[in-house]
C-alpha cells in the first residue's frame, strides 16, 4: 500500500514524508522511496539531495550483483546529531544524551536542591557539557534540549501552565533553560514525551493509534490518534489518574478526593502494601517487587487490586478511543503478571470488543529518552515549533 504524496506537496511535507518512511522502514533507494510515497523520481531526487547535503541523510555503498550494480540506499544519519533529555521528578532529574534515534549514549541522575525554576535551569545547564563530554561524539551537533515533567504544559511556548508536584503556575521553563544553553528547548508533559518516544522508535513505531499508559508517581494515559499526539484543548489530555475511583475517597495531590492515582499510583500502592504486610516505613519499590517474587499474599493482593481497578477504568477509555495497542510503562511494569493478569481480565470483561494487546516497556532510561525524543521529533515533523525564541536552524556545535 502506497503512502499518499503528490507533486504539489510542499517541500517541507515531502521532506517529512521521506524522512518518516526511512524512520519506519530503514534504508531505501531513491527509486523505492518514489514507489512507496507516490512522489515523482525528480521530486525524490531533489529532496534527498538537499537532505544529504544538510547531513540529515547519508548514502550507503552501491553493491554489485548478478544484474549489475544495485541502487544506492539512503538512510537517516542518526549519529550526526545529539539530543539532551531531562526528566524532572520530585527530588531529582534523570539526564540523558542520545543520538537522533534516541539511543542513550550517556546518562546521569542528579538531585534537585529546590523546585525554583532558576535553580533547576542552572542544574540542567550545568549537566549539559558533562553529558556531551560523556557522549564522546565530537563531530555530532547538539540539536536541542527536551525537558519532560508532570503537569499541564503549553508545548508551543514551552511553558508549564500548572504542576501540582512543583507548585508551578505559568513558568516559562523552556525559555529560561534556552537562555543558558543556547539551543532550542522543548517542554512537554512527561507521559506525552514518553508517548512520542514510543511512537518514533519504540513499541508504537508501527501503530498510528495507540494508548500509552504510565504508572509511577502518578497515573497517565496519553493518546496517539492517526500518528499524532492528542493534547486536548488546554494541554491537559491524558490525566487518567484523576478519574474518580471512589466518591469522596482519599485525598489526591490535585486537591480533590477519590482520584484513581490516590489508590493505585506507586506511592499509594506502597503505603497499602506496607500496612497490610507489616513492612516497615522504609520498605520501597524493590522490596515490594521482591515480595511478589516470593509469593507474599499481601503483595499479590495489592497488585491484583490495582490491576483490576485501573483495568476497569481503562476499559472505558478503550471503548471510546479504540487503540490498536496499549503501551505500558513506568515503575508498575516491575509488578509483572500479578498486576498485568488482573488488568487484562478487567479489560476483557469491560470492553465492547476484544481488548488491544498490552505491550510492557522494559527498556532502561525510557522516561529521559522520551524527553530527548522531543528534540528528535523536530527532525521528522516540520510542523512542530521550538520552545524558545531561537530559530530551529541555529545549532550549537559540540566541539
Amino acid at each position: 500500500m502506497k503512502t499518499k504524496g503528490d507533486q504539489s506537496t510542499a517541500r517541507a511535507m515531502n521532506r517529512r514524508l521521506i524522512l518518516n518512511l526511512l524512520r519506519q522502514d530503514g534504508p531505501r533507494s531513491r527509486a523505492d522511496i518514489a514507489s512507496v510515497t507516490g512522489l515523482s523520481p525528480a521530486a525524490v531526487t531533489f529532496v534527498v539531495g538537499d537532505l544529504v547535503e544538510e547531513g540529515v541523510l547519508i548514502e550507503g555503498k552501491s553493491v554489485a550483483g548478478a544484474q549489475g550494480r544495485r541502487p544506492i540506499p539512503v538512510s537517516v544519519n542518526y549519529g550526526g546529531g545529539l539530543a539532551l533529555g531531562f526528566k524532572l521528578m520530585v527530588g531529582s532529574v534523570e539526564c540523558v544524551v542520545t543520538d537522533l534515534e534516541t539511543n542513550p549514549l550517556a546518562s546521569l541522575r542528579l538531585p534537585l536542591p529546590s523546585h525554583e525554576a532558576e535553580v533547576i535551569a542552572d542544574r540542567l545547564a550545568g549537566a549539559a557539557p558533562e553529558l556531551i563530554r560523556l557522549a564522546d561524539r565530537p563531530a555530532a551537533r547538539l540539536m536541542g534540549v527536551g525537558i519532560s515533567m508532570p503537569g499541564v504544559i503549553d508545548n508551543r511556548r514551552a511553558i508549564c501552565i500548572r504542576s501540582h508536584r512543583y507548585d508551578w503556575n505559568n513558568v516559562p521553563l523552556g525559555e529560561i533553560v534556552a537562555r543558558r544553553i543556547g539551543v532550542p528547548v522543548w517542554l512537554e508533559d512527561d507521559t506525552n514525551a514518553y508517548a512520542i518516544a514510543q511512537q518514533l522508535f519504540g513499541l508504537g513505531r508501527h501503530h498510528r493509534n495507540m494508548a500509552v499508559l504510565a504508572i509511577g508517581a502518578g497515573i497517565s494515559c496519553a493518546q496517539v490518534f492517526e500518528g499524532g499526539l492528542y493534547r486536548g484543548a488546554h494541554g491537559a489530555a491524558g490525566k487518567f489518574g484523576h478519574v474518580t475511583y471512589e466518591d469522596n475517597g482519599r485525598l489526591c495531590e490535585c486537591g480533590k478526593r477519590g482520584c484513581l492515582m490516590a489508590y493505585f499510583a506507586e506511592p499509594a500502592l506502597l503505603r497499602t502494601w506496607r500496612t497490610r504486610s507489616g513492612a516497615g516505613p522504609q520498605a520501597g519499590h524493590a522490596d515490594m517487587v521482591a515480595a511478589l517474587a516470593a509469593g507474599e499474599s499481601a503483595a499479590i493482593a495489592v497488585a491484583g487490586e490495582a490491576g483490576t481497578g485501573i483495568g476497569r477504568h481503562l476499559a472505558a477509555l478503550v471503548n471510546i478511543t479504540d487503540p490498536e495497542v496499549i503501551v505500558f510503562g513506568g515503575e508498575a511494569v516491575a509488578l509483572g503478571e500479578a498486576f498485568l493478569g488482573p488488568l487484562r481480565q478487567a479489560l476483557a470483561a469491560n470492553t465492547f470488543r476484544t481488548p488491544p494487546n498490552i505491550l510492557p516497556d522494559w527498556e532502561d532510561n525510557s522516561w529521559a529518552r522520551g524527553a530527548a525524543a522531543l528534540v528528535t521529533q523536530k527532525l521528522f515533523d516540520f510542523e512542530t515549533t521550538a520552545g524558545n525564541a531561537e530559530p530551529y536552524g541555529l545549532m550549537a556545535s559540540t566541539a
